[in-house]
């Protein structure tokens, strides 16, 4: 591994204004982005890389590739909340071990954002169906970890929660709903049609990633303050566990496709925990989850872990293995 391309990566505008969002709490400085500007840059982030992918998707076609990347999108989903599942039950209650394995099977929009401007940094090409991936492994891990709350639940004589309400939320969260919404509209467009709308679709994008990631780490930073307080077994897990599903999920990628972007995007899905969707769903599913345990273990502990870390790694993994 070459650790001098390592610290090289480390210097992505991007992440240096995520750096300076937790150094501003850590400051108590009284830095913020407004609330509704913060919700723009997060619809206009989904909607340019839903789109962007879209058309990618329509210039690469449906391959064998495509069709086993959505296959492995979708083990990855189901795989990694089983096995979060059966750690966390040790130690949590089965509602709140329900909740965190569905926030680290299911992904987080924004790291791969993150993942995709690091490789649009480093020149490193990926596919469009990778959006695509992303956006089937949104669900499947939330309906997992509530039909594992379900099962242990009913066997122990208690009420469990419904299940079908929890798969239309998740298919029509907002998030998701944006996201598979600009892919399809994306894979519709002419390039004509494409290239008329490219300077708020891809020109101004790495702009307002900056600020959307200063805004981040302002919130990180906070929640990283509150996780520190419920003790070492919850540090641990969501700083362990990121390492256990990226690798898993590079080794698998590395058998069905030779894109060094494609494998470091297939990494960070195994890798990222949901803060946005899992939360929604688990509200209203599974009231009694504590929210202040896993919101703050995926975005105070696992979010700055895959994006300082996590990314330049798999990255000069990938490299190392590649020569």
């Amino acid at each position: 591994m070459e650790f001098q391309a390592l610290l090289e990566n480390l210097t992505n505008p991007a992440l240096l204004f995520f750096l300076l969002g937790i150094l501003a709490v850590q400051v108590k400085s009284d830095l913020k982005i407004p609330d509704s500007s913060s919700k723009f840059i997060s619809i206009y982030l989904l909607l340019s890389i839903g789109f962007k992918g879209g058309q990618e998707l329509s210039h690469s076609g449906l391959t064998s590739e495509v069709f086993m990347s959505m296959l492995l999108g979708l083990f990855l989903a189901t795989l990694i909340p089983i096995i979060a599942f059966f750690i966390l039950k040790r130690k949590f209650s089965l509602a709140n071990s329900g909740a965190i394995a569905a926030s680290y099977g299911s992904v987080s929009a924004v790291t791969f954002v993150t993942a995709t401007s690091f490789l649009d940094f480093e020149s490193i090409s990926y596919s469009g169906h990778m959006i695509a991936v992303m956006a089937l492994m949104e669900a499947p891990a939330i309906i997992v970890g509530i039909l594992l709350i379900n099962y242990f639940r009913s066997s122990k004589g208690k009420k469990s929660s419904g299940v079908s309400k929890i798969i239309l939320h998740s298919f029509t969260n907002g998030s998701v709903l944006l996201i598979i919404g600009s892919l399809i509209i994306g894979y519709s467009a002419s390039a004509e049609q494409a290239e008329g709308i490219r300077p708020f679709t891809t020109d101004i994008f790495k702009g307002f990633l900056a600020v959307f990631l200063l805004d981040m780490g302002i919130t990180s930073g906070k929640q990283l303050s509150i996780i520190i307080k419920k003790g070492i077994y919850p540090f641990l897990f969501s700083s362990i566990m990121p390492f256990f599903g990226g690798f898993v999920a590079l080794l698998i990628a590395m058998q069905i496709t030779d894109s060094n972007g494609n494998q470091l995007l297939f990494a960070i899905l195994g890798a990222s925990a949901s803060y946005i969707a899992v939360p929604a769903a688990m509200k209203q599913a599974v009231p009694d989850a504590n929210p202040s345990l896993y919101l703050p273990m995926a975005l105070g502990i696992t979010f700055p872990i895959n994006v300082m870390i996590g990314i330049p790694i798999y990255n000069a993994v990938i490299q190392s293995w590649a020569t």
